[in-house]
């Protein structure tokens, strides 16, 4: 009886030594599988696949980046107002002080003090006449801190058209896959609407980011051309002051 016993036990020992071995692999198998690598991708690997209309595109970013900060930086110091700037030079033409009226002018060396003192060099002479230098003067200097704007224009005006180039290409190359794979799986045309809508994006970008760096610009010398309008208009009334 009892021989009974331990070779039954014997047997179900067996049999759940080689089930637990059946599964082991299996587990084993689950627990070691590969994950999946992530579907992500870095920028630079994105405008790479815009294939080499991308280039014109970025020099165009970064010369338009160049002169966006050049010109900021050159109108932002032209545009400081000195606040005690006509109340000296008032104070100096009524003690009859013109020479140090005029060397204030050039050391303070901005736009509005440049255009004064063209109008101090000529007093004595006619309204007109001080009035007329005094905006040939104003243009000159306006006209100074536009230096350079034209590319930012050209820029906002061409960007998107190169990237309208890049998505000709980009469909033709789509069109040239298909014939040569005979099929339209989406491996076969990734390529040329990779190429398609990055040179779009990219020329759109670049096209936005000169437009808006030109009308800002813009802005700022405007508005500096409006205040120097005023310092003119504040100057002529100094002369037209009665002496006393």
């Amino acid at each position: 009886m009892m021989s009974f016993i331990l070779q039954t036990t014997n047997t179900i020992a067996a049999a759940a030594a080689e089930t637990v071995a059946a599964i082991q692999p299996a587990v084993t198998g689950i627990q070691t599988a590969p994950e999946l690598p992530p579907n992500e991708i870095s920028l630079f690997s994105m405008v790479a696949k815009g294939g080499v209309i991308m280039i014109p595109l970025a020099i165009l970013l970064l010369l338009s980046i160049y002169v966006m900060v050049e010109r900021l930086l050159t109108i932002s110091k032209a545009s400081k107002k000195n606040a005690t700037l006509l109340a000296s030079i008032k104070e100096m033409i009524n003690n009859g002080n013109l020479t140090n009226a005029r060397s204030l002018c050039k050391s303070v060396n901005t736009p509005e003090a440049i255009m004064l003192e063209q109008g101090i060099s000529r007093i004595g002479q006619s309204m007109q006449e001080i009035r007329e230098a005094m905006d040939k003067a104003g243009s000159s200097e306006l006209s100074r801190l536009e230096k350079n704007m034209s590319i930012l224009n050209i820029t906002g005006r061409i960007a998107p058209m190169f990237g309208f180039i890049g998505t000709i290409i980009g469909v033709i190359k789509i069109f040239y896959d298909i014939s040569v794979a005979k099929t339209v799986e989406i491996e076969v045309i990734s390529s040329g609407l990779y190429q398609k809508m990055i040179t779009s994006g990219g020329g759109l970008v670049v096209g936005v980011i000169a437009f808006i760096g030109y009308h800002f610009l813009n802005a700022r010398i405007d508005k500096l051309a409006h205040r120097m309008e005023e310092t003119q208009i504040a100057f002529l009334d100094i002369l037209n002051e009665p002496s006393k």
